[in-house]
């Protein structure tokens, strides 16, 4: 009798803090995962809610529940979460987020090319405020080496990020501590560099944007964030000389402006949009920019 090979063990991060709002969703849709070797690391980041109530009330011997010591921010608390973990496949899931029963068992076969260091997918976003649902990404995703791909437009989805156990080691952090809004996207554009990603072309999770989000409310830290990164990944041997970083800036230009739209400060909007260089995305902004401010309001997200 041939002895069915034993699936790889995947550690699911769950990141948590006062997240009992929608817990329970995100752990729902583990346990309705088709692949079954799994262990869950969950990281109570010091909640003050009900969300260790609510994990401890599932009889789960692969949940496994960790009380930080001190309070951190995401990344470092991904970062001792992983320490925790044993599994040779790291995925990721925040509470307000969730993943569609077929999630894992269609990324972890991609990784049986031994040079796929990640494997990420397409998914929804909820706009909850506005009960609207929309695919994420439009088109073929890219696979393969990806560096140049994800300068141009970074569209990797933390929910649907699988990351092989050695790739993670082969980088000299893992998630920079530095980062509180972009460090995902960091890790993953450090990952490009020496290894290849695969993707699933289909949906596979939810991503729920909210009034709590931190890109909604820390929106200059953001920007802070990603300058910081622009001008220091300029420095790394491998990237300083892509011309696709002309496109990672206009990136940074694009945001700058969108959260001044919002903020409603068009003067300074105006150098910015004026700086630009043409393309969709000036367009996009410009039409905002012009529109009355109820309609943008309705155009949060864009």
């Amino acid at each position: 009798m041939i002895q069915k090979k034993q699936e790889p063990l995947v550690s699911i991060i769950v990141n948590c803090f006062n997240g009992e709002r929608f817990l329970r969703q995100a752990l729902d849709s583990i346990l309705s995962q088709t692949y079954q070797n799994w262990e869950v690391i969950f990281w109570d980041n010091q909640s003050t809610d009900k969300s260790a109530e609510i994990y401890k009330s599932y009889n789960e011997e692969r949940f496994k529940y960790f009380y930080a010591p001190n309070h951190t921010l995401a990344a470092e608390a991904r970062n001792l979460a992983i320490d925790k973990s044993t599994g040779e496949f790291i995925a990721f899931l925040d509470v307000d987020d969730w993943w569609l029963s077929s999630k894992l068992e269609q990324q972890i076969p991609l990784f049986a090319d031994s040079t796929v260091g990640f494997v990420c997918g397409n998914f929804y976003i909820l706009y909850e405020q506005k009960n609207k649902i929309v695919k994420a990404l439009k088109g073929s995703i890219p696979t393969g080496n990806v560096l140049k791909s994800l300068l141009n437009y970074y569209y990797v989805g933390l929910l649907t990020l699988v990351i092989r156990r050695t790739a993670l080691n082969s980088l000299k952090h893992k998630f920079d501590i530095r980062f509180e809004l972009i460090c995902d996207m960091d890790i993953v554009i450090r990952l490009s560099i020496n290894w290849k990603a695969d993707c699933v072309q289909d949906t596979i999770g939810y991503y729920r944007i909210h009034e709590n989000n931190l890109t909604v409310t820390k929106r200059s830290r953001h920007v802070e964030e990603y300058e910081q990164w622009l001008n220091e990944i300029r420095l790394i041997e491998n990237i300083k000389n892509l011309p696709e970083l002309n496109n990672a800036q206009t990136n940074l230009t694009y945001t700058k402006i969108k959260y001044l739209i919002f903020d409603k400060q068009k003067g300074a909007c105006s150098k910015l949009l004026y700086q630009m260089p043409w393309g969709k995305l000036k367009l996009k902004l410009l039409i905002i920019f012009f529109s009355p401010f109820f309609i943008v309001k309705k155009l949060k997200g864009f």
